[in-house]
C-alpha cells in the first residue's frame, strides 16, 4: 500500500469511528430533551400524548383542589389558554395561587398534564426564565419594583 492509500485509510477509519460516536451520543440525548411550552404554545402545537414537556404559566387564582392525599390539581396559565395540572407529591413550599410555575411530565390523552415535578418562584423577583419569556412575548411581564410590589 503506498503511503497515499494509508493516509486516506486512516482517515476514513477516524471519520468513520467519530460518525459512529456522535450517531450514539445523539440518540442517547433523545430521551432526555424535554421541551417548554407555555398554556398558548401547547394548544397550537398539540404535542403527542405521552411525550416529555414542560409547561409553565401562573396557576390560576381559585383553581387549586386537593384531591385526597397528596394529589393536586390546578390550572396553570398565561391569562389566554390554562392547561389542567394535576400533581401527586409534595408541593414547593412557595407554591401558591397566583405565582409562577413550572411543572414537568407527559400530556394525557384528556389534555391534562400529569406533572411528576413542580418549581415555584423562590422570592418576589424571581421567575422560571422560560416563563418570563412567555409572558414578555404577550405584554403581561412586570419588571422590577413593579413586581415586587404586585407579588406581596
Amino acid at each position: 500500500m503506498t503511503r497515499k492509500k494509508r493516509r486516506l485509510v486512516l482517515i476514513s477509519s477516524a471519520l468513520a469511528v467519530l460518525g459512529v460516536a456522535v450517531g450514539l451520543v445523539l440518540v442517547a440525548l433523545r430521551d432526555n430533551i424535554v421541551f417548554f411550552y407555555g398554556p398558548s404554545e401547547l394548544a397550537q402545537k398539540a404535542p403527542l400524548a405521552g411525550q416529555r414537556l414542560r409547561i409553565g404559566g401562573l396557576v390560576k387564582q381559585g383553581s387549586l383542589v386537593h384531591e385526597g392525599g397528596r394529589t393536586v390539581r390546578f390550572a396553570v396559565t398565561d391569562t389566554k389558554q390554562e392547561v389542567v395540572v394535576t400533581y401527586t407529591g409534595l408541593l414547593p413550599d412557595l407554591f401558591r395561587e397566583g405565582q409562577g410555575v413550572v411543572a414537568e411530565g407527559t400530556l394525557g390523552q384528556d389534555n391534562i398534564f400529569l406533572a411528576d415535578s413542580i418549581l415555584a418562584k423562590h422570592d418576589e423577583r424571581y421567575m422560571p426564565r422560560e416563563v418570563a419569556d412567555a409572558l414578555k412575548k404577550q405584554g403581561l411581564w412586570r419588571e422590577g419594583a413593579e413586581a415586587a410590589s404586585m407579588g406581596k
